[in-house]
């Protein structure tokens, strides 16, 4: 859903700048999700901070056996970070 919001958002000016807007409120994780789900994205925080989490826990078990011994795996991916990162 974050790659598609990202599109529209890429696309639209007025829309960019109203998520980028989200990152100076008090809570902007929470900002942002209302921001998602006005446009019809059911988005919420602990969503957003789970999929960085179990993509990371994925990778790990899928990569020598799952143990600590992965250095290409340095750290988790934050996809409310790279959904910033991409507009």
């Amino acid at each position: 859903m974050l790659d598609e919001i990202k599109k529209i958002a890429q696309k639209d000016a007025r829309l960019r700048e109203e998520f980028l807007q989200t990152r100076e409120q008090k809570n902007p994780l929470s900002a942002f999700c209302v921001k998602c789900r006005k446009l019809g994205y059911p988005v919420y925080e602990m969503d957003v901070i789970a999929a960085g989490e179990e993509s990371y826990a994925e990778m790990k078990r899928s990569t020598n056996g799952g143990g600590e011994n992965s250095p290409m795996l340095e750290a988790e991916d934050d996809f409310y970070e790279l959904f910033f990162a991409g507009l």
